[in-house]
C-alpha cells in the first residue's frame, strides 16, 4: 500500500524520505500530469516545457513545489525543465528527480553477491550524459542510512537540496545531478542510523581535495597511454624467472616538492640509469596524514591530491613503462583509520568494519579492521586492486601486513580476540578474501604481479589458490633481512658468534617466491641508516654497505632497496626531507651509487644470479661454515647449468692465497670486486681473473688460489 503524499512530504522535509523520487518529479495523474519540485533555495518555481510555462504552487513552506500539465496522450512523461527564482536572479535548471536510476538491476546483483569486478564504474561519481543532460551521476553503498544527501559546490554544501533514493535492497542510494562535471567538490550528507548528520567523503571518488581538506572531487580521465610495448612484453619480465631488482620509494621525500609530473621528467632516467627493472611506490591512496606514509588510507580509489591530478599519476606511470620500468604500489587493505568523514561508520553503524572491537580494531595502529566476511566490503577491496591495475597501468601490488589479517590474535593479548569457529586464530573470513583477490587479480591481468609482506611462516603465502596457497605471486623474505641485517650490524670480531644469520634463509629459501627486502622500515624510527647500521670508521661502513648489497644480489630471490641506501646516505629517513643527495659529493658514497648500478648491470647479464631464485638446483654452497674467516662462498646456476661465484670477506682483514673450490677448472673472470677503487675500495682483488686447477675442494671439483678483499664480495663467472 502506498504511503499518504502529505506522510511523504513530512518525511522529505525531515531529510528523511528513502526514495523522494516517488514524490518529486512529473507523474501520470488521472490524465494529467502532476509536477513537483524541490527547492528549498526557492521563491518561485515554473515548469518549462515545449508548450509553455506553468508555474508551480508552494505546497510546503519548506521549498516544494507543485503543479500539473496537460498530457501528451500517448503514456510519455514530457521532457522539461525548471525555471527557478530565488528574489534575486532567476536561472534554469534541469530537475534531478526526472531521470531514471543509472545503475540497473544486474548491477544492484552483483554488488550484493559481492561480484562486480569494475565497481568503480556504477558507483561513486560519474560524469555522465543522461536524455541528452549532462551531469554527474552519484552512487554510494550505505544500507543502514535513514538518508543520503549529496551536497558539494553546485549546491553551496546545502543538504536539503538534493536527496537521493535507495534502490531496493542492494543499499545503494542513488542520484543524477544534472550540470555537476568534472573538477566539482562533493560530500554525502548521511543520517545514520545511529541519528547523527555526518559529512562523507565517497568511497568510490576517484579524485579528492589536496589534504588536509576532505571533499571528494568529480573526476574524468582523457589520458591517451603510450606504453602499447611495455604492457605486451610486461610477462616476461615479472616472472619468478625474470630479473627484478626494486627501487623503492616515497614520491613526496625522493626529492621533496616534486609534482607527479615533475617526477616524470626526472625519475624515469635516474631509476634507469642506475638499472632497476621496477619502483615500488609507497601508497599513494588518498590519506589525510603526512606522516602515515600513506599506509591510514581514507580513499581507496583515489590517488593523492598531493602531487597533482590523477592523470598526472598515470603519465608517471606512462613515462617509466616508456624506460622499460615496471611500477609496484604498496596497497593497504588490511585497514583504515577512524576519521569521522571517510569509512567508519559510514551509515551509522560498523559497516565497512567489524561493529566488535576484539576483531575491528587494531590495537597497535589505533585503526580499523574490514569486516572481510561482508560481500560488499571485499568487492570493494577486489575492485580497488583493479581500478590501481587497470586504470592506472600499474604492474603489481605490495599487499601490506598481511600476517595481521591472517591471524585473530595479531598483536592481541588473550581475551582481546575471538577464535574462530574451529577453536583457532587464523581470520578465516581474511583468508578466503586473500585467495579471491589473487584468483581474481590474475585472471583479469595475468602478467601483473601481487607481492605479500607477511613476516610468519604462514606456508604457501605464493603458490597459486588451486594448489592451497594464498595466491600471491612474491612474498618478501622477512626473515633474511632480520638475520642478514643482525650479522652485519656487528663488529667483525663478533660476527663469528652469529654466522648463521646469513646462512639460515637457505633452509627455506625455496618454499617461497622471494622478495629481498631492505626497505623503509628498517631505515627509520631510530632504527637508523643501512650505513648508519655498520660497525666501525666511514671506510669500514661503505665498505660494509659495498660487501652486503652485492650478497644481497647474488643471494637467491628477487632484490628491493630503499631509496638513499643507493647514496648509502648518513642519515635515516624522513618523510619530512628529500633523500641526502649531497652525499654524493663524497666519493665513497658516490662509489656505493656506482657500485649499485654496476650489480644491476652485471646481474642483467649474468641470469645464474635470478633465472633460477626459486629452484634449489640455481644455488649451491661451496662453503657455508667458514666461521673463523667470517667468509662464505656459493654458486648460483642458470637455466642452462651456466655458474657464478659469489665470494664473500665479512671480515677487514684480507685473505691471499685463500683456496676456494669452483665448479670447473680454467680461467675464470672477476665480473665484480666491491673492494675496487671505482666504488671506493681498497683496489685489493686478483687482476680481473684467476685460473682454477683440478684440485678437489670444498667438495667441488676445481679450485684455484684467490684474494678475498677485506669487507668485500666478489663475484667470478666462466671467461
Amino acid at each position: 500500500m502506498s504511503m499518504p503524499v502529505n506522510e511523504e512530504i513530512e518525511r522529505l522535509v525531515r531529510g528523511e524520505h528513502h526514495e523522494p523520487h516517488r514524490l518529486l518529479g512529473a507523474h501520470p495523474d488521472a490524465g494529467q500530469v502532476r509536477v513537483r519540485a524541490w527547492r528549498p533555495d526557492a521563491r518561485q518555481v515554473s515548469v518549462l516545457t515545449d508548450g509553455g510555462r506553468a508555474v508551480l504552487e508552494r505546497v510546503h513552506p519548506a521549498g516544494l513545489f507543485e503543479g500539473t500539465l496537460a498530457s501528451a496522450g500517448d503514456g510519455r512523461l514530457p521532457a522539461y525543465r525548471l525555471e527557478v527564482s530565488d528574489g534575486e536572479r532567476v536561472v534554469e535548471v534541469e530537475d534531478p528527480y526526472r531521470f531514471p536510476p543509472t545503475l540497473g538491476e544486474l548491477d544492484q546483483h552483483l554488488i550484493a553477491e559481492g561480484r562486480h569486478q569494475r565497481l568503480w564504474e556504477r558507483l561513486g561519481a560519474r560524469p555522465l550524459v543522461l536524455d541528452g543532460v549532462a551531469g554527474t551521476a552519484f552512487a554510494v553503498w550505505a544500507p543502514n542510512a535513514r538518508s543520503v544527501r549529496v551536497v558539494g559546490d553546485f549546491n553551496r554544501w546545502d543538504g536539503r537540496m538534493h536527496p537521493m533514493r535507495t534502490l531496493g535492497a542492494s543499499g545503494i542510494w542513488e542520484l543524477f545531478v544534472p550540470g555537476v562535471g568534472a573538477g566539482d567538490k562533493y560530500k554525502y550528507e548521511v543520517l545514520g542510523a545511529d541519528g547523527a548528520l555526518v559529512l562523507k567523503a565517497d568511497p568510490l571518488a576517484r579524485r579528492t581535495e589536496r589534504p588536509p581538506a576532505t571533499a571528494s572531487v568529480v573526476e574524468a580521465s582523457d589520458y591517451q597511454w603510450d606504453d602499447d610495448e611495455w604492457m605486451r612484453r610486461r610477462g616476461e619480465r615479472q616472472s619468478v624467472t625474470s630479473r627484478i631488482s626494486i627501487y623503492e620509494l616515497h614520491l613526496g621525500s625522493w626529492r621533496q616538492g616534486k609534482s607527479y609530473r615533475e617526477l616524470a621528467e626526472e625519475l624515469p632516467a635516474y631509476v634507469a640509469e642506475l638499472g632497476f627493472t621496477h619502483v615500488e611506490l609507497m601508497p599513494l591512496a588518498e590519506h589525510p596524514f603526512d606522516g602515515s606514509w600513506g599506509y591510514q588510507v581514507t580513499s581507496y580509489f583515489a590517488p593523492t591530491a598531493r602531487f597533482g591530478p590523477p592523470d598526472d599519476l598515470r603519465l608517471l606511470v606512462d613515462r617509466l613503462h616508456q624506460r622499460g620500468i615496471g611500477v609496484l604500489m604498496d596497497w593497504v587493505p588490511a585497514h583504515f583509520p577512524k576519521d569521522i568523514w571517510a569509512l567508519a561508520r559510514f551509515d551509522g553503524t560498523a559497516l565497512y568494519e567489524h561493529a566488535d572491537p576484539r576483531r575491528g580494531e587494531h590495537p597497535d595502529w589505533g585503526s580499523l579492521v574490514f569486516n572481510y566476511g561482508r560481500n560488499e566490503v571485499r568487492n570493494f577491496l577486489v575492485a580497488s586492486a583493479l581500478y590501481w591495475l587497470e586504470e592506472f597501468h600499474l604492474d603489481g601490488l605490495r599487499v601490506d601486513a598481511v600476517a595481521s589479517m591472517l591471524y585473530l590474535d595479531y598483536s592481541r593479548q588473550p581475551g582481546q580476540w575471538v577464535p574462530n569457529r574451529f577453536g583457532g586464530n587464523e581470520d578465516l573470513e581474511a583468508i578466503e578474501f586473500i585467495k579471491e583477490l589473487n584468483t581474481i587479480v590474475y585472471q583479469r591481468n595475468p602478467t601483473a604481479m601481487t607481492v605479500a609482506e607477511e613476516s610468519t611462516a604462514w606456508p604457501g603465502v605464493s603458490r597459486p589458490v588451486h594448489l592451497g596457497g594464498l595466491g600471491f605471486g612474491f612474498k618478501w623474505n622477512m626473515g633474511w633481512m632480520h638475520d642478514t641485517l643482525e650479522y652485519i650490524s656487528k663488529d667483525p670480531v663478533y660476527r663469528r658468534f652469529h654466522h648463521h644469520q646469513l646462512t639460515f634463509a637457505l633452509m627455506y629459501a625455496f618454499s617461497e617466491n622471494y622478495m629481498l627486502p631492505i626497505s623503509h622500515d628498517e631505515v627509520v624510527h631510530g632504527k637508523g641508516s643501512l650505513y648508519g647500521k655498520m660497525p666501525g670508521d666511514a671506510w669500514r661502513r661503505l665498505a660494509n654497505v659495498r660487501a652486503y648489497l652485492a650478497f644481497m644480489w647474488a643471494h637467491p630471490g628477487k632484490q628491493l632497496l630503499f631509496m638513499g641506501c643507493e647514496l648509502a646516505q648518513e642519515s635515516e629517513w624522513s618523510h619530512q626531507r628529500s633523500i641526502a643527495w649531497e652525499a654524493l659529493e663524497d666519493p665513497g658514497h658516490a662509489g656505493v651509487q656506482r657500485l649499485v648500478r654496476d650489480l644491476n648491470a652485471v646481474a642483467g647479464r649474468q641470469p645464474a644470479l635470478w633465472q633460477l631464485d626459486s629452484e634449489p638446483r640455481g644455488f649451491e654452497w661451496i662453503s657455508a661454515n667458514d666461521v673463523d674467516d667470517n667468509a662464505v662462498s656459493f654458486i648460483r646456476r642458470s637455466a642452462d647449468g651456466r655458474p657464478i661465484v659469489c665470494l664473500c670477506n665479512f671480515s677487514p682483514v684480507p685473505r691471499h692465497e685463500f683456496r676456494v673450490g669452483l665448479p670447473q677448472a680454467g680461467a675464470w673472470a672477476e665480473v665484480l670486486n666491491t673492494d675496487s677503487e671505482l666504488y671506493g675500495g681498497s683496489n685489493v682483488g686478483n687482476l680481473g681473473m684467476i685460473a682454477a686447477e683440478e684440485i678437489t675442494w670444498d667438495g667441488q671439483p676445481a679450485s684455484a688460489r684467490v684474494t678475498l678483499p677485506p669487507l668485500a664480495t666478489v663475484w667470478l663467472a666462466p671467461a
